[in-house]
């Protein structure tokens, strides 16, 4: 299950990403509907699919 954490405050590395209209607009909306920033929201989703990537379903 997705969580949102608080381990991200101190990030400080620049990068440009491009993300399509629809997708930046539901991550945006969620990140409204939790009160965190949309950076934030972003490192948080790039940290769950890393460390559930090539689980299997049980």
């Amino acid at each position: 299950m997705f969580k949102i954490e608080n381990e991200f405050k101190n990030a400080n590395v620049a990068r440009t990403v491009r993300f399509t209209e629809k997708l930046f607009e539901r991550l945006n909306e969620y990140a409204a509907e939790n009160d965190v920033s949309f950076n934030y929201l972003v490192l948080q989703c790039c940290k769950y699919a890393l460390d559930n990537a090539g689980k299997s379903e049980k």
